[in-house]
């Protein structure tokens, strides 16, 4: 008997994902199993990704009885992944699909935020439409820095924690606001290495038990301890909500990936949009020009110099990006 099943990957790792299958009455229903991708989507260019909702078809031959119970055979090669369901999103780093919340995090010090790279992760949730929310952590490391860094992204429109997972303090901040606002949602943390993502989600969840490593003094970069997405149960069932660790993010290539057009640029950074149409020019880029409501914000403080610096560098990037390099 062939039996067809919705689920959602919560991990792909060489060529084999693990399906949360929903609940149901089929012997295999609301299991993690091992599952295989058709060739198809080779073929067409298109990989699965962690969060993707996909159709998934098995038989008899898929499974064996374990102490009475159906289990899914551990190598995936009789349980198929035949269709992946429209995305609402799909990042490319992290690649990862259909996220309702990003929880950005960077570190007070050790490693010291590069800002610009922490406002294209920003700018890019934005443009696919996933809510950010900025953690930074290791406050007890900086607290001036960290002040500093919460007053930029205050300003800019983000829900921001300030937290340390050495002191406790914040901790419990995050995680009431997990509690309260992710019942159903799948979220996920990005950041660069070292940062303390997988710390922090310990800290919230201490039954994930994640890989963590410290952050070598000589070069001021974290290791990769986090290797692949993973989604995570945010109560004992999936349905509750879910939360995913990621690779940090070292490298955001505007050049390489078509992450948006410089059009569409303005629109991505939160705090500009009460100033757009406000400028003399109506082809303003609001990088410099005279009479230009957003640099006019930037000089008054309403809008963060880094932020715009960041804007600036991205447009400037995208500005020059020609067709024939586009991927």
């Amino acid at each position: 008997m062939e039996y067809r099943k919705h689920g959602k990957i919560i991990k792909g790792v060489g060529g084999l994902y693990i399906v949360r299958l929903e609940k149901g009455d089929d012997p295999l229903a609301g299991t993690l199993a091992p599952c295989r991708a058709r060739g198809v989507f080779r073929h067409n260019h298109i990989t699965p990704v962690v969060g993707d909702e996909v159709e998934v078809i098995y038989t008899e031959a898929s499974y064996e009885m374990l102490d009475g119970v159906p289990t899914p055979k551990e190598d995936g090669r009789d349980i198929m992944i035949s269709e992946i369901l429209p995305r609402r999103n799909n990042l490319i780093r992290p690649p990862v699909s259909n996220i309702d919340v990003m929880f950005v995090a960077m570190a007070a010090a050790s490693p010291v935020p590069v800002l610009e790279t922490v406002d294209k992760m920003l700018s890019i949730l934005e443009h696919s439409g996933i809510e950010p929310v900025v953690v930074i952590g290791k406050c007890e490391l900086d607290r001036e820095n960290a002040a500093r860094l919460a007053d930029i992204y205050t300003l800019a429109g983000y829900r921001v924690f300030v937290l340390s997972c050495v002191t406790g303090e914040g901790v419990d901040q995050v995680a009431k606001f997990v509690r309260e606002e992710l019942y159903g949602k799948t979220a996920a943390f990005a950041g660069a290495s070292g940062v303390g993502k997988s710390t922090l989600m310990n800290a919230i969840f201490p039954n994930l038990r994640l890989d963590t490593s410290s952050v070598s003094r000589k070069i001021e970069r974290g290791r990769h301890t986090t290797r692949h997405v993973e989604l995570f149960p945010i109560t004992d069932d999936f349905e509750d909500g879910c939360i995913a660790d990621t690779p940090g993010f070292s490298m955001l290539d505007f050049e390489r990936f078509d992450f948006f057009s410089k059009e569409d640029l303005p629109l991505t950074m939160r705090e500009f949009q009460p100033y757009i149409g406000q400028c003399r020019y109506t082809k303003c880029t609001h990088v410099k020009e005279d009479g230009c409501a957003i640099v006019e914000a930037v000089r008054e403080g309403k809008i963060a110099k880094s932020r715009h610096e960041s804007f600036v560098s991205m447009f400037n990037v995208l500005k020059e990006k020609k067709a024939w390099n586009k991927n």
